[in-house]
């Protein structure tokens, strides 16, 4: 195994890195165009399209929403174990959802199945991306993180032609073995440092044989040696019970073993109730609390278009099928080409980071806003581009959670922040498709959306607007100015 110093930062790690790419563009390459299904599960089910966007919207929202299980996962495991595991989840679901019956089945297979097997593998490839890189940290994860752009792109085009030539359930099939792929992946992932999964095992194993050493004799045995009855008494052994890696003593027959269970109870209730407190002290911070506010509503209104701006083309009569180079595909590339941009501007020192994120969902909620009123293809074409760019504001969350909480709260930060965002994204495309429902138009649906992206935009801007209480000082034009909460720190970045 390599060591961490002459591993990080190069060597191997690009190899980690190009592994990682490859796996996020195998396991998110058919959900990020999920757009390019959408129609034809329409046509196929004939089922109303709140109902039928609840697919789109769970492949997205599971894996976020269960970002904290799939962290543990890896962190028990390790990266290589789980994205084997998950590369079987991804391809099971794809290939299932080809056999679907109905709606139902396919929010099951595809939905649920599909989403975890995804948060697998965004949680492991970007936990064995940091464990290789230190200086390299950022470049190393943007290039990782773009693809899922890139798959999107890839698999918008290639999942419209599969259709063409082989149905609906012969694309799902094909796709599905190409994400078997993602075991190919695993295997470049060499981890640095044990997980915590084998340490628990080595430990066992180290006791197990340290207790073969002293393994009491047999009672024959005892019974045949002189003084048997002494000896017996003396050479009784101490029972060790190992439970979750606390040792605990007991004689036969007594009640230490009871005692030492709720040690461990109550060991595991602390750790919970310091989890809970730290949780509790992160949503104390206004800062934080508008940043959630805000991807919440970011998440809500501004991932429909991905799942529904093709039905969208169709239901207008712009387009009879979907174009060579699909809107989604633009979509892709432009979020991809936007990650990058908004990664750079965001290390500039003058910028401050969430404004900057503001100013984002300000410029996507124009964009939703001005769907409707588009009616030329090419039109879509450039809110779809402009939006997709916009929406790669998604690769800066945790550098803003980061400025907001600190290194140290981190890892608990931005489980959060990704459960806000999850949980817009699952409740954003049934929610669209059940006012389509209702009015038989996308209008009103849009402009909900937009309007829920530019209060989302007004909310975080407002709440984290400078606080001016300032502990007095014996010079005010003096930099080193002390700020009272962490409203003023945050607002005063830049």
């Amino acid at each position: 195994m390599a060591s961490p110093s002459k591993a990080l930062d190069g060597g191997w790690g690009w190899a980690i890195v190009v592994a990682s790419f490859l796996a996020q563009l195998l396991a998110y390459g058919s959900p990020q165009s999920v757009g390019v299904l959408y129609p034809e599960w329409l046509h196929a089910f004939q089922e109303g399209k709140g109902m039928t966007a609840w697919v789109g919207s769970l492949v997205a929202g599971v894996g976020l929403i269960a970002s904290p299980v799939c962290s543990a996962c890896v962190d028990n495991f390790g990266a290589r174990p789980v994205t084997v595991f998950s590369g079987v989840m991804v391809a099971g679901g794809l290939m299932l959802s080809a056999f679907a019956p109905n709606v139902q089945f396919l929010i099951f297979s595809y939905g649920i199945v599909v989403g975890l097997g995804c948060g697998l593998v965004y949680a492991a490839t970007l936990t064995i991306t940091c464990q290789y890189f230190d200086k390299r940290r950022g470049l190393a994860l943007g290039i990782v993180t773009t693809g899922t752009s890139v798959g999107a792109f890839i698999y918008a085009t290639a999942q419209n032609e599969l259709i063409v030539l082989y149905g609906l359930d012969g694309c799902l099939l094909i796709i599905g073995a190409l994400a078997l792929n993602l075991m190919a992946c695993a295997g470049f992932m060499r981890p640095l440092n044990m997980p915590g999964y084998y340490l628990k095992q080595k430990a066992a194993l180290e006791r197990s044989t340290e207790e073969q050493l002293f393994e009491k004799p047999q009672l024959d045995e005892l019974k045949t040696a002189p003084g048997s009855a002494a000896q017996e008494k003396s050479l009784v052994k101490e029972l060790l019970i190992t439970i979750d890696g606390i040792q605990v003593e007991k004689k036969r027959g007594s009640f230490l073993a009871r005692l030492g269970i709720m040690k461990v109870v109550k060991k595991k209730r602390q750790a919970y109730a310091k989890y809970m407190s730290a949780m509790y002290e992160i949503l104390q911070d206004q800062a934080m609390v508008a940043f959630c506010i805000g991807v919440f509503l970011f998440s809500l209104g501004a991932f429909p278009p991905v799942l529904l701006i093709e039905d969208v083309a169709q239901s207008q009569g712009l387009i009879e099928e979907v174009s060579v180079i699909p809107l989604v595909s633009i979509g892709a590339i432009a979020t991809c080409v936007g990650k990058l941009v908004l990664g750079i501007l965001v290390d500039i020192r003058w910028i401050n980071s969430i404004y900057m994120y503001a100013f984002t969902m300000f410029a996507g909620g124009v964009a939703l806003l001005l769907i409707p009123v588009t009616k030329s293809y090419l039109g879509l074409q450039i809110l779809s581009a402009v939006l997709g760019f916009f929406s790669g504001n998604w690769s800066i969350t945790s550098y803003i959670t980061t400025k907001i909480v600190g290194l140290d709260r981190l890892t608990q930060a931005h489980g959060i922040v990704m459960f806000f965002g999850g949980f817009g994204i699952m409740l954003g495309p049934p929610v669209v498709g059940w006012f389509f429902d209702w009015t038989q138009s996308y209008d009103l649906a849009f402009y909900f959306s937009g309007g829920f992206v530019l209060l989302g935009a007004l909310v975080l801007s407002l709440l984290t607007l400078p606080c001016w209480t300032r502990k007095p000082a014996s010079d005010n034009d003096r930099p080193d100015i002390q700020y009272t909460n962490n409203c003023d720190k945050v607002a005063s970045v830049a």
